[in-house]
C-alpha cells in the first residue's frame, strides 16, 4: 500500500502542475528562439503526460503479483488493452498541443482558411477522440487488473484515507474540464469509468483502485452535472 500511496500521490502532485501550468503565465515563453511551442505546451505534451503514465504503469507493475492469473490470458489481454491505451493518449497529447497552440495563436481570428479548418479539427475534436479513447482503456485496464490481482490484505482506516484524499485530485481536475464546458464526450467517459468502478467495488468489495475511482470519478461527476446544471 505504500507504494500505491506514493505513486497516486505522485498523481496528485501533477494535477497541481497541470494546474499552475494552464492557469498561470509562469510557462507562457517560447521554448526556442524559433517560437515553434510555448513552455505550456511543452509541459503538456511532454513533461506532464510522460510522468503520469510512467507513475501509472509502476503503479500497474504494483498492482501485479505472482499468481495463478499472472500471464494468463486475461492478464496479457488487459496489458494489451494499456499498452494500446498509452499509445493512443500519448499521440492525442502529440496531436492536440501542437494544433491547439497554433489554433490559438494563428486562427482565433480566422479561422475560415483551409489551413486553420485543419487545425482546429485536429485540436477540438479529433484529438479528442484518440485521447478519450486511450484514457478509457488505460483506466480501464487498470481498474480489471486489479479485479484480476486484489490486494490480499486488509485495508487501515488510514489506507482508506489516504486513498479518498488522492481521489479528490484527479475529481477536482475531472471538475475543472467538464464541469464549465459544453457538454461532450468526456462527460460520457467519466461517466462510464463511474460506473465500473462503482460495480466492481460492489461486486468485490474494498480495493484499492476500485475506491480511488469510485470516489474521484463520482465526485468528479456529480460535481461537474452541477455546475452544469447551473450555468
Amino acid at each position: 500500500m505504500k507504494n500505491i500511496h506514493l505513486l497516486l500521490g505522485i498523481q496528485s502532485l501533477l494535477a497541481i502542475f497541470v494546474s499552475i501550468n494552464r492557469l498561470t503565465d509562469w510557462f507562457s515563453g517560447y521554448v526556442l528562439p524559433n517560437e515553434f511551442l510555448r513552455w505550456l505546451d511543452f509541459n503538456n505534451m511532454l513533461v506532464i503526460p510522460l510522468a503520469s503514465l510512467v507513475a501509472t504503469y509502476l503503479l500497474k507493475k504494483v498492482i501485479e503479483y505472482n499468481s495463478p492469473a499472472r500471464e494468463g490470458r486475461a492478464h496479457i489481454a488487459w496489458n494489451l488493452v494499456f499498452i494500446v491505451g498509452l499509445y493512443l493518449t500519448a499521440a492525442s497529447y502529440g496531436d492536440h498541443e501542437v494544433t491547439n497552440y497554433l489554433h490559438v495563436r494563428f486562427c482565433l481570428d480566422d479561422p475560415s482558411s483551409d489551413l486553420c479548418r485543419i487545425v482546429i479539427f485536429n485540436d477540438d475534436e479529433f484529438s479528442h477522440w484518440v485521447f478519450f479513447t486511450g484514457f478509457t482503456m488505460v483506466n480501464a485496464a487498470i481498474l480489471f487488473l486489479q479485479n484480476l490481482f486484489p490486494y490480499l490484505g486488509k485495508l487501515s482506516g488510514t489506507d482508506v484515507t489516504l486513498l479518498f484524499v488522492n481521489s479528490l485530485f484527479l475529481g477536482a481536475g475531472v471538475f475543472a474540464n467538464i464541469g464549465f464546458e459544453e457538454i461532450g464526450l468526456d462527460l460520457y467517459v467519466v461517466a462510464l469509468l463511474a460506473i465500473i468502478s462503482a460495480l466492481l467495488l460492489w461486486r468485490r468489495g474494498r480495493q484499492p483502485m476500485f475506491i480511488y475511482y469510485t470516489a474521484a470519478y463520482w465526485l468528479g461527476l456529480i460535481g461537474s452535472l452541477t455546475a452544469q446544471a447551473l450555468r
